[in-house]
């Protein structure tokens, strides 16, 4: 796309006229082209509340998105002598997240492009390489006492016709004298066994996977005891 500099310039100076800077006495204006042709504006607006103050780049961005969206393809600043004016740094990092590295900022001798102004950006890519830690599920209060205690077994189940793998955290011999053996919580269900034993790990050290042919597997903290030599794979949590 063809950008008519002059013109972008021109009407970033009409922008800048309208500035609202009654604190730093620097009125600041901006225009956008967008890549469907349109050009939007935007002025600074101060306020007592220094830290609150608008950017002229702020008010472009939001008129971009308020007139039909798009994506911003060059930008002109200017200060209040009508010559071209550096964005910011928060403001660069605005015009990244609109216009990308290609977008074009006014500069002497020559424009600059968002790469060379901003040449380590931070971007949506960054906020995608990173996956979330699961979440484990919670304990109830009434429970949480019990929370480092007792087994639990993970089990498979059929549930729609579909297997599924659920299980039940039980109070184990010998855990409290005055208290029998029995299950303390049922589990909800799970497509996905490891589920089941990340649910089980929220609750106590000790889990022990019986899979369809009643093989028992230890999924839990440290080494297997005696009765459960063989982990269930990737319960390596030592």
């Amino acid at each position: 796309m063809e950008i008519d500099w002059v013109q972008l310039r021109a009407a970033a100076t009409e922008a800048m006229r309208h500035a609202y800077a009654r604190y730093s006495n620097f009125p600041v204006g901006a225009a956008g082209l967008v890549d469907d042709g349109r050009v939007v504006v935007g002025c600074n607006v101060e306020n007592a509340a220094y830290g609150v103050t608008l950017c002229a780049e702020c008010g472009v961005i939001s008129a971009l998105h308020v007139t039909g969206g798009g994506r911003l393809v060059a930008l002109s600043c200017v200060d209040a002598t009508g010559e071209p004016l550096m964005p910011c740094g928060r403001c660069r990092q605005l015009l990244w997240e609109h216009g990308g590295p290609e977008c074009l900022v006014e500069a002497y001798p020559r424009p600059l492009r968002m790469d060379e102004l901003l040449p380590h950006a931070f971007d949506v890519a960054d906020l995608e390489a990173v996956v979330a830690p699961p979440v484990l599920p919670t304990v109830p209060e009434r429970l949480a006492a019990w929370r480092g205690r007792g087994t639990v077994f993970v089990h498979p189940d059929v549930s729609g016709g579909q297997q599924v793998w659920t299980g039940y955290w039980e109070r184990s011999a010998g855990d409290d004298g005055d208290e029998p053996t029995g299950v303390l919580e049922e589990a909800p269900s799970w497509d996905d066994p490891d589920d089941a034993v990340a649910w089980g790990h929220a609750r106590t050290p000790r889990v022990v996977v019986v899979d369809a042919a009643g093989t028992l597997y230890w999924a839990g903290e440290g080494e297997p005891p005696m009765e459960i030599p063989v982990r269930w794979p990737g319960s390596d949590t030592d």
